[in-house]
Formats: structure tokens, sequence, C-alpha cells
């Protein structure tokens, strides 16, 4: 049942579960089964309920293999302390709450109180996980593009200020970090720039950050002013900078591929 959906045996839906299962059991074999028993047998045969992953079939394999014999490259002068790694990327953090699972009283529900603020009210983050010190630092002034760019580099260069080691910066291919001004405005600040192969945001640590401060800050949390996501968010970077070995250990970059994984944006 992996290798086929329920819609290939005519029944509606891309997604199996027990209710669908129930029914293709029947309409193969013409038996009536317990959600429990089709639990014991999905088990017995190394099945278990999982969330699936998104492939993002535009990545393309040899560059990501490219991209990794680079980083083993910029890994080794990270231990030479040579150079110091920088992972760079943006998000957007609204007022309202991203709902996720909580303990509750069986049989009733978990509600959380939202005042449904509109869409508009969300922060642009940028953002930069130093590898190398265990360190985060985020800054935002309004949307993420050109200008906007290059004003973070200039308060990530400030961030770093007295730092004797070569700075190499780690980001995707956005349109505004490709731009001639940023390229050239990195290069003024002494920054090297390393893009990340297209389509692959595993191969960038820094979006275990955006998780995890999603987890701590706006999960199952509406806040009430746009001043509270603001402190919240500060609140949490000055709290997991002040322990680096469990920050490093938390959003450790990708240091192998998976074989399996890239035999499958082959085969596209």
């Amino acid at each position: 049942m992996t290798d086929t959906e329920p819609i290939d045996h005519g029944l509606p839906g891309h997604g199996w579960n027990l209710k669908k299962l129930q029914c293709w059991v029947k309409q193969m074999f013409q038996r009536n089964i317990s959600r429990s028993a089709l639990r014991t047998l999905l088990k017995q045969n190394g099945l278990s309920w999982k969330k699936c992953q998104k492939i993002l079939m535009k990545a393309d394999p040899q560059k990501r293999a490219a991209f990794m014999q680079r980083f083993e490259e910029l890994y080794k002068q990270v231990r030479q302390e040579e150079i110091l790694l920088i992972y760079v990327d943006e998000s957007h953090f609204h007022r309202d709450m991203d709902l996720g699972y909580t303990w509750a009283p069986i049989g009733k529900p978990a509600w959380r109180l939202s005042d449904c603020p509109p869409l508009s009210d969300r922060i642009n983050w940028y953002g930069a996980y130093d590898f190398t010190r265990g360190q985060c630092f985020i800054w935002n002034e309004g949307g993420c593009d050109q200008e906007q760019s290059v004003q973070f580099l200039n308060h990530l260069a400030m961030w770093l200020d007295d730092i004797p080691s070569p700075v190499v910066i780690i980001w995707d291919g956005a349109p505004w970090h490709r731009a001639k001004t940023v390229q050239s405005a990195a290069d003024d600040l002494g920054f090297t720039l390393v893009p990340l192969p297209g389509y692959s945001p595993d191969l960038n640590p820094i979006e275990g950050l955006w998780k995890w401060m999603r987890e701590d800050v706006t999960q199952n949390h509406c806040h009430a002013t746009m001043r509270q996501l603001f402190d919240a968010c500060m609140a949490f970077i000055h709290r997991i900078n002040a322990d680096p070995q469990r920050l490093i250990s938390r959003l450790r970059p990708k240091f192998k591929l998976d074989p399996n994984f890239e035999n499958l944006l082959a085969s596209n």
C-alpha cells in the first residue's frame, strides 16, 4: 500500500488512513476488519504513522553534491579556526498563533483564543546563525529586498565587530541576495558569499532556528501587540545564545547527503 494511493483503488484522496484501509480490505477481500487489528498488522509489517516530507523536485542532485564538497572544505577551516561560518535566511513571524500539539483533557478540545490579527501584523526577520561560535542574531526593518539586505549585512558586521577571522556567509539564491548592490556591499564588508544550491532548504541549518523560535514564541499563542511579539522573539534569541553548546547541537548542518533522497531527485 505504500506504493499506491487511495485514488488508484477507486477511493477518494491521495493519503491512506485507517478508514480508507478498512474500505480497501472490504473491497479486495470482502472482509470487515477493526481499526485495532489494522494497526497491529501495519506495525507487524514495519509501518508506522508519520508525517510526509516534501521533496522539492527542482533541486539538482549534482549541485547539491558539489555544495557538500565545498562545505567539507569550509568545515575544515572552521575547525582550524581560520574562518567564521555564518548561515543567513529570512522568515515571517505573524502576530497570530501557529497551531501545534499540546496536552489536554481526554475528550475535550484544546481551545486557544485569537483576536484575529490581520496578515499584515507580522515581522520580517533577517537571521544569522554563527555556526563557529554558536550564536544567533536577528534584525528587522520592514520587508526583505535589496535595500534591507544591504542594511542587514551592515548590522551583521557590527554584531561581528572585533572578529579577526574572515567571514563566510552561506545563504540561498533569493533575487535580493543575488543583486549587484548586495554583492557589492558584502564585498566591501569583507564577507565571502557562498550560495546554497537551489531548492535545498535542508542544507541551511538556520531553518531549524525559525522552527525552534515558533515553538517557543508563537505556537498556540496570539500576541496582543506587535511589540510583545518583537520582544518575545528577541528574548528567545537572548536565551538560546546563553547556551552555545545546546544551540549548536540543535542547529547542526547536514554533513552527509542521504543517498536514497538524492536518488529520488536524480530519478525525476
